[in-house]
């Protein structure tokens, strides 16, 4: 209880001290790209980004999206479907015309999609890590040399479903755990030339995530629970539940997270935020889990003191 609420308590004080820092570029306003903006997460943390006096490029797929994020100040919209390069490279063009360059990335854009792994077609699959993942990857492999050039950063949104998983949410879960590992990867690269990196581990909020994701899995049934599945009455009982997001909290608080990292002297590697102090401590449990079941009944394995000291080293590191 002590860790979960140590890790809570420290994260609630970057939102609360964090201020917001502007760099030099023409009229010395920064400029932030923020990717699925039209709603949710993305249009919380572009609209806080807009407030705190950022100019924020807001990705969109839809015109009427597109326009409403047009009619907030300090924000222009941009028509970005991260599946689409052709996409990708005109909204390079247009951050380029635009002449502020390029501070920060918020990788937002991200579908949802679970069943059985064993039943779930490889298509969906398909289409699932084709925006979580390669989504993720294409737009900041095409914006790095401008986030390179500012000495700028980036973030990504990814879930405690990066450290969690369950049953048939499993495909979900593993597009989240590939973001854990681009950000490890990706910081330790970009920590060279100067670029900070983190990935944003939202729990429980209000988006709209599920409503494309039940109208999509219902459709296509066939491709979720084939016929004669095992899993199939499990899978109908699970997808029949409530799904209405409404009922939790709205995403300011990720919308925190995204401008604590964009102002910090000394940003996160990960902003683990959670509406309430349970679902810290299913994803940390989880975290310590997986390092029990690591060294247990390992050839090289260490003591519970041995654990405990190696515990205080990483937690001495992660507050320096």
């Amino acid at each position: 209880m002590q860790v979960f609420t140590r890790v809570f308590v420290s994260v609630v004080a970057l939102f609360v001290f964090a201020v917001p820092a502007f760099a030099d570029h023409e009229d010395g306003q920064k400029a932030i790209l923020v990717t699925g903006a039209s709603t949710g997460i993305g249009r919380a943390i572009a609209e806080r980004l807009a407030a705190d006096g950022y100019f924020v490029y807001a990705g969109a797929r839809k015109q009427k999206d597109l326009d409403a994020l047009n009619a907030i100040d300090n924000v222009q919209a941009v028509k970005l479907d991260v599946t689409i390069q052709e996409q990708i490279d005109a909204a390079v063009a247009t951050v380029e015309e635009g002449g502020k360059g390029l501070y920060g990335i918020v990788n937002n854009a991200g579908i949802f999609i679970g069943g059985p792994l064993t039943d779930v077609s490889v298509d969906e699959l398909n289409w699932l890590m084709d925006v979580n993942v390669y989504g993720v990857y294409r737009v900041t492999q095409a914006f790095a040399p401008m986030i390179i050039e500012s000495g700028g950063r980036i973030t990504t949104i990814g879930s405690i479903s990066g450290i969690l998983a369950g049953p048939f949410s499993g495909q979900y879960a593993m597009s989240k755990h590939a973001i854990e590992a681009y950000t490890d990867s990706l910081a330790a690269e970009m920590e060279t030339v100067g670029v900070a990196v983190s990935v944003i581990e939202p729990g429980n909020y209000d988006s709209r995530i599920a409503d494309t994701a039940i109208e999509r899995m219902t459709s296509k049934n066939e491709q979720y629970a084939a016929a004669g599945s095992p899993f199939a009455e499990r899978y109908q009982q699970w997808i029949d539940r409530d799904w209405d997001r409404s009922k939790y909290k709205a995403p300011d608080e990720v919308a925190d997270a995204a401008a604590s990292f964009f102002s910090s002297e000394k940003p996160l590697r990960r902003y683990m935020v959670v509406p309430a102090e349970e679902e810290a401590g299913w994803t940390i449990n989880q975290a310590m889990t997986e390092i029990a079941q690591l060294n247990h009944g390992q050839a090289y394995k260490y003591s519970r003191d041995e654990m405990i000291e190696m515990l205080d080293a990483a937690m001495a590191a992660a507050e320096e």
